[in-house]
């Protein structure tokens, strides 16, 4: 089964046509959240996501856009773009997003593999270096957790004692480029497709992966797009500039 893996749209609908524009085919589309929050375009990202169909499971912004949580543990920008999301968002959008489930969720035909926004231990954690991998991975019994919340693209492994932090490597910074990574079936990982709407590893081309589950290969992903017309509909929606001078910056 070929499965493409979306995460951290965060309402960057310019992002998220290039991704899928650009994505091989595939059999099943598994989105890790964050529709939405931060970018311009929450009614745009949330009814595509909801027409791709596929898994979806929530992420921290979801939950805050749609008043499932609070935004006592966000920043002031985050959690302005939160309240500015969840007055824009239909009410239809609203009650979709309510409804998204918790990770970590198995794979629908695949053997072994969870999906979550966060940490498997805690949908909210952040996995970004690989001491915050050690548990989770100690603690999981299946082979792979897809992840995201950290808009790094990369992950981490453990096989036979070895620990590895694992990061794609790129030759440019401006074109559509993918790195195969041929994963190990006695090894365990947690992997994570990197940011649509806003990486943060900084390489500003929108991010995805692709996963073959019969040869047991992620193929990380990354595409140019158009950054400046996201960008001024951030502007548009007078939402802080902030938001959008780190879409040209991938921080």
């Amino acid at each position: 089964m070929r499965i493409l893996f979306i995460s951290d749209i965060h309402a960057n609908q310019e992002g998220l046509e290039a991704c899928l524009a650009a994505a091989p085919a595939c059999d099943a589309i598994v989105n890790l959240g964050d529709v939405v929050g931060y970018g311009a375009s929450p009614n745009e990202a949330t009814e595509r996501s909801r027409a791709l169909g596929g898994l979806v499971v929530r992420g921290n912004h979801d939950k805050a856009c749609a008043g499932v949580m609070g935004i006592e543990s966000f920043n002031p920008i985050a959690g302005l773009s939160a309240l500015w999301t969840k007055q824009t968002l239909t009410p239809e959008n609203l009650e979709w997003l309510k409804a998204l489930p918790a990770g970590p969720v198995p794979l629908p035909g695949v053997e072994g593999v969870h999906c979550v926004h966060g940490s498997p231990l805690d949908e909210d954690d952040y996995l970004i270096v690989v001491r915050d991998a050690v548990e989770p991975l100690t603690e999981t019994e299946v082979a792979i957790t897809f992840f995201g919340h950290t808009h790094i693209q990369g992950g981490f492994s453990v096989d036979a004692g070895r620990w590895e932090t694992l990061r794609p490597m790129y030759r440019t910074r401006d074109q559509a480029e993918s790195v195969e990574l041929p994963l190990k079936r006695e090894a365990k990982y947690l992997l994570n497709p990197g940011s649509v709407g806003q990486p943060r590893d900084g390489d500003s081309r929108a991010a995805f992966a692709s996963f073959d589950s019969e040869a047991w290969k992620l193929t990380f992903h990354r595409v140019p797009y158009d950054v400046k017309g996201a960008q001024k509909k951030i502007l548009a929606a007078k939402l802080p500039e902030r938001l959008a001078n780190r879409l040209s910056e991938g921080r």
